[in-house]
């Protein structure tokens, strides 16, 4: 007989569902995985931090290239798939820059300052056939030199150099550039950035990496170094490629900067380099 409550109906089975509630599933017990022994050995997954070339080539390993670099040896695999993937893209990578000897080209760089090469080539022709030599630049007026410079911006700090260049040029060389570094960083108008595009491009002479604005972007993107000053850029690079592509590496760079690799608004999709940039935004 059943039992009764207090309000007089069936006392309902502690079992049976309660009205207008759905009876839960039960749920099935979770399986333990199996843990391995010594007869069943761990195979480890290759990740993006391997670096091992295993005899292929640069353009083979690209995929076993870490994307984000921690070590020399990361920086370098980086370093080695750049190089040969842009010289491929780009193989007639040079200076952009008019020039037909060392005097021009010292002059075109210094122009070039906060101002673009084509604009720069655009004022060069009536700068180098008023001035051809330092001989007459150390002569020239001030204010005549600002009237053709005048479009590159900072005219007058310009013209300032390109006379003062000229005058030491005179002074201390003959009228000749000099070869190094050391001689070429105290004309005015001239740092090290200058003094490595006319060593590098007017002598062949790879005295250092020349580091522009695309060269300090694309080295920070590219994870080789977290410098921010362009000579901090320079002494992370030059270990990390070798010393006769110096030159050519600054151009490769540069030219990947104007071409593919934007500051706002880079062209990730169709970068030869995108499996190992760790910046990627594809």
């Amino acid at each position: 007989m059943a039992r009764r409550t207090s309000a007089g109906g069936p006392r309902q089975p502690l079992s049976a569902a309660k009205p207008g509630k759905a009876v839960p599933k039960a749920v099935p017990k979770a399986v333990p995985k199996a843990v391995p022994t010594s007869s069943q050995p761990v195979v480890k997954k290759a990740t993006r931090s391997m670096t091992k070339t295993n005899g292929q080539k640069p353009s083979q390993r690209a995929a076993l290239v870490s994307r984000s670099p921690k070590t020399k040896a990361d920086k370098i695999a980086i370093a080695t798939v750049v190089l040969e993937r842009l010289k491929a893209e780009y193989p007639d990578a040079h200076c952009e820059l008019d020039y037909r000897n060392p005097f021009e080209l010292l002059c075109a760089t210094i122009l070039s300052a906060q101002c673009t090469d084509v604009r720069v080539n655009m004022v060069t022709p009536v700068l180098f056939a008023r001035y051809p030599d330092a001989h007459a630049l150390s002569v020239a007026k001030q204010e005549d030199v600002e009237e053709i410079v005048r479009t590159t911006g900072f005219f007058r700090a310009k013209a300032k150099s390109l006379i003062g260049m000229g005058g030491m040029l005179v002074d201390r060389f003959g009228g000749e550039v000099p070869r190094t570094v050391a001689e070429l960083v105290p004309l005015p108008g001239v740092g090290r950035k200058t003094a490595n595009v006319v060593l590098g491009n007017a002598f062949g002479i790879n005295d250092g990496v020349v580091v522009d604005t695309h060269v300090q972007r694309l080295a920070r993107r590219l994870g080789l170094t977290r410098e921010a000053d362009a000579i901090g850029i320079e002494k992370a690079l030059m270990p990390l490629f070798p010393r006769e592509d110096w030159a050519l590496v600054s151009h490769l760079l540069i030219w990947h900067g104007r071409r593919r690799c934007f500051a706002r608004k880079p062209d990730c999709a169709a970068c030869v380099v995108k499996e190992i940039c760790p910046s990627c935004e594809t």
